[in-house]
């Protein structure tokens, strides 16, 4: 070939290249179209490291996919609307999204809590289990959808402390009357012990404990707790959280605007949130390990729930459920799932799980670690 014949074949392989990316970028704007969305927390800002930085790390996530095209503008916990009405406001379309935990709905429906966390259910890697791979996603967006709703696990605490109380507390007898703030419908379960529950938001809960208003308050975990400061008026620190094994947060979206999206922003929006599924809990373990230490440093004096009272708990669990499951048969077909899978999976564990951490905490017990 001929230096002349070779220039004049390169040169119209470039305009042809040429001539191709300008077409290909019309195409690659229009799918990829520009889209804004609000989101609504349930949760403070002063979080921003935790569980309100889940909507955060989701919109992120969302963003760098799509080049920048796709954004969602998160708002705290009362920007828009009130913490505890996030999921009425995904349903009327208000905002297109929320992140929360469901279980803060169950006033309307006790099924509700299911996709989060109920007394005594599972861990916090029973429920990822549950839900990936258990059918539980779809079992939970087939109750979502009739709220106009489509949901994904956006975050997960891990087994959350039992609260912060005035007092201590030692047996049943010490619950009667209690003025609890309890989330979720363990409250409607330690009612039957005596406890009078109170549900608040977040922000909410420092003022009332120190006031008075409330004897006892739960929120997350050394963390969180922590950053809400309720050492300060609540010395005796309780655990384990038995009504939050493993409470599963939500990203929520309205259903019909979910639909309209590009199929690829809606894979983008169901991977982005298993990401952030996944960078809350991890997070959660890094930061509460040191948090638990300062808040000994600052007077917090742990005890465990005594058997007596796990015990008396777990039967007003089970006698709960089993009142509900008779007259909400939605609730009854995924409690049957999680039932199912709970058995097995608490067997399962028992094995290397249990016995290697048991080790390991002995060695940590006798500082050898």
């Amino acid at each position: 070939m001929d230096r002349r014949s070779f220039f004049r074949k390169a040169g119209t392989a470039a305009v042809g290249a040429t001539a191709a990316t300008t077409l290909a970028a019309p195409a690659i704007a229009q799918s990829n179209p520009k889209v804004t969305w609000r989101l609504a927390s349930s949760f403070p800002k002063s979080l921003a490291e935790t569980i309100f930085g889940g909507a955060t790390t989701l919109s992120k996530y969302v963003s760098e996919a799509t080049d920048g095209n796709f954004n969602i503008q998160v708002f705290a916990a009362g920007e828009i609307v009130p913490a505890l009405q996030v999921a009425d406001a995904v349903t009327a379309g208000t905002v297109e999204a929320g992140h929360t935990v469901c279980y803060y709905f169950w006033g309307k429906d006790p099924t509700w809590a299911l996709g989060s966390a109920v007394p005594f259910s599972l861990n916090a890697r029973g429920m990822n289990a549950w839900h990936y791979h258990g059918g539980g996603i779809d079992l939970f967006n087939e109750f979502l959808g009739t709220q106009g709703i489509i949901g994904f696990p956006s975050g997960n605490t891990g087994v959350q402390m039992g609260g912060w109380f005035r007092k201590e507390i030692n047996s049943v007898a010490d619950l009667q009357g209690l003025k609890f703030r309890v989330g979720g419908f363990a409250g409607k379960v330690l009612e039957r012990l005596g406890v009078v529950p109170q549900q608040l938001a977040g922000g909410d809960i420092y003022p009332a404990l120190e006031k008075g208003t409330l004897d006892a308050a739960e929120f997350v975990g050394p963390y969180d707790d922590e950053k809400l400061g309720f050492v300060k008026v609540a010395p005796y620190y309780y655990y384990p959280g038995w009504w939050e094994g493993g409470p599963t947060v939500h990203s929520l979206f309205n259903k019909a605007k979910f639909d309209e999206l590009p199929k690829h922003y809606q894979s983008v929006l169901r991977v982005a949130a298993q990401a952030t599924d996944s960078q809350m809990l991890s997070a959660y373990d890094w930061l509460n390990t040191a948090a638990l230490k300062r808040l000994v440093a600052a007077g917090a004096q742990l005890r465990p729930f005594s058997q007596e009272i796990l015990a008396a708990s777990f039967d007003a669990a089970n006698q709960t459920y089993a009142e509900i499951e008779a007259s909400n048969p939605g609730f009854k077909k995924i409690w049957d799932s999680i039932k199912e899978f709970r058995k097995d999976y608490y067997l399962n564990i028992q094995v290397a799980e249990y016995n290697y951490d048991t080790f390991m905490m002995i060695q940590q017990r006798e500082n050898k670690l």
